[in-house]
């Protein structure tokens, strides 16, 4: 079945939702594109419309940690497309540095808000929505980091822990109803979030996985790892035993 022609909001001021943007746009795609930062979201779509003509894109300044305002961008998103919503991208995420021995509430609260807390809330009325009529699709960018608890960020690897247990507990409830959802966990990846990041390997661009996120939305794939090879990583750490894992300094 084509997807083409599908309307689609993504958050989308930089990194893979900037990507994705992109990738959707070629594929024929409307999009409504959400970010915080209305410089770089205007950015992103002013370069989408100059390398996709007539691509149609309309942008929502909101910031998904400002949940009073979260029904507000998303009745402005679905006025936009005409109030019809086919798929919904969250992919906001933050990871500030943290240092081996701070523990700092307050980025991790930070975090646990724009990671968690305002993807629940877009994909809560997303769920609402999509229910009404039987169909749509729900994407949510979690990661790697969540597979397990490792020393380097405690409170990222809480938040993409829960993104993933929250992605699975939907797809449980509305998949019997004819709504997808995605969960993708990438691995490193070639955006501003990786700098400062010391120790990284096998980095894809941003480019390439947003094409392998789009491949896998149009096949309703439901969870995957992005490149595939760290599902094969994510299943022999999950495996170490808890006494050992902790010893790894990993």
């Amino acid at each position: 079945m084509s997807h083409a022609g599908h309307t689609v909001i993504v958050g989308a001021s930089s990194g893979i939702g900037a990507a994705l943007a992109q990738e959707l746009a070629s594929r024929g795609h409307t999009l409504v594109l959400i970010a915080r930062r209305k410089a770089e979201l205007e950015s992103v779509a002013a370069s989408i419309k100059d390398s996709q003509r007539g691509a149609r894109v309309i942008t929502v300044v909101h910031d998904v940690s400002d949940l009073d305002s979260v029904g507000g961008a998303f009745a402005r998103a679905s006025d936009a497309l005409d109030g019809r919503i086919d798929r919904v991208v969250y992919a906001a995420g933050i990871m500030p540095k943290v240092l081996p021995d701070e523990f700092d509430t307050a980025k991790d609260a930070s975090m646990m808000a724009v990671n968690v807390v305002g993807a629940m809330a877009w994909l809560n009325l997303a769920a609402s929505e999509f229910l009404k009529r039987g169909s749509g699709q729900i994407v949510g960018i979690s990661s790697v980091a969540g597979e397990r608890g490792r020393v380097g960020a405690p409170g990222y690897n809480a938040s993409k822990a829960a993104m993933t247990s929250y992605l699975e507990s939907l797809r449980n409830r509305l998949d019997r109803h004819g709504i997808s959802v995605v969960t993708v966990k990438p691995g490193f990846i070639g955006t501003d979030m990786l700098r400062g990041v010391e120790k990284t390997f096998g980095v894809m661009s941003a480019r390439d996985c947003a094409r392998v996120i789009a491949d896998a939305c149009e096949r309703r794939r439901q969870s995957f790892f992005v490149p595939w090879w760290w599902g094969l990583i994510a299943l022999a750490v999950r495996s170490v035993p808890s006494f050992i894992f902790r010893r790894l300094r990993v």
